[in-house]
């Protein structure tokens, strides 16, 4: 096993599971000393435990700024400063705009961005004396609409044009910033998605490549630690997601549209009727627990 991150901070948010984890397993197997920061404390104590001494763990929500400035605060302390970190958590609302409340939408954007926002505002300090690195996870879906996930698509481009901005406003102190674009990644949320809403599995499948395939979270996990260790500015996860992102004028063009149209005049009804049947909008973590689960979808 490679140690190309031998005693390297990482900080990883959203780390309880799905790709949270997994890039908190992989880091540690690869030398770092990892603090795990997410709302289900038995998984998070647990996972530390498996990760060895030196690993730490933090109950925080990162809609609660003096929470979340306080866990990376105590993180910096236990671990000598930071130098790295993975800015995951977030949930994935399913509804059209016109049937989803608002309620559902200020939380997936609270959580999706203000939650980023967060995250970055008070681990900087930290990272300016390290000069470190933060990967921020964002989607496929920062650049690529697709009908029923306003409220997700919406969050994770306000959260790639964040971290930008930010990447531009910290350069002058050594912080380097990058961006994670999964795709559709074998979570709890993409599963569950799929279970909740059987149109959602169908439709995807009708999308061009690398819309319509499913990548797992170890390679997803692997795509982010190498980007930790070569502090990259773009991962895509998979790889051909980049051509999405060199498309996106063209596939959100007048020249794209009639078959967009077509699409979503196929998928819109079905998932519409599918999402008011469930009763709620926002895919939560297992169990029905109403709090921030990790990114695992596009």
């Amino acid at each position: 096993m490679k140690r190309d991150l031998l005693d390297r901070r990482l900080i990883v948010t959203g780390a309880a599971r799905g790709i949270g984890e997994k890039v908190a397993r992989l880091a540690a197997s690869r030398g770092a000393r990892v603090t795990v920061i997410g709302l289900e404390p038995d998984r998070l104590h647990a996972l530390a435990d498996d990760l060895g001494p030196g690993a730490s763990w933090k109950e925080a929500d990162v809609r609660d700024g003096a929470a979340l400035r306080s866990a990376i605060d105590e993180a910096a302390e236990a671990m000598g400063g930071v130098d790295l970190v993975v800015a995951n958590a977030g949930v994935v609302g399913y509804g059209t705009v016109r049937q989803t409340d608002e309620a559902s939408f200020q939380r997936v954007l609270d959580i999706n961005v203000n939650g980023v926002f967060r995250t970055l505002k008070y681990v900087t300090p930290h990272l300016e004396r390290s000069r470190g690195h933060v990967l921020v996870v964002a989607s496929a879906l920062s650049f690529m609409p697709f009908p029923g996930m306003a409220s997700y698509g919406a969050s994770k481009a306000g959260t790639e044009l964040l971290a930008l901005t930010y990447r531009q406003e910290v350069a002058h102190l050594g912080i380097t910033v990058g961006l994670v674009h999964p795709s559709w990644i074998n979570t709890d949320l993409v599963r569950g998605g799929e279970a909740d809403i059987p149109s959602f599995a169908a439709f995807r499948e009708k999308l061009p490549y690398p819309g319509n395939v499913t990548t797992s979270a170890d390679r997803a996990a692997d795509a982010i630690v190498n980007g930790l260790v070569r502090r990259r500015s773009r991962v895509y996860i998979p790889r051909a997601v980049v051509v999405v992102n060199w498309a996106k004028a063209v596939l959100n063009s007048p020249l794209a549209w009639p078959w967009a149209r077509r699409f979503a005049a196929r998928a819109v009804p079905s998932l519409e009727r599918e999402v008011a049947a469930l009763g709620r909008q926002d895919q939560l973590t297992p169990g029905g627990d109403a709090r921030a689960a990790e990114t695992g979808s596009s």
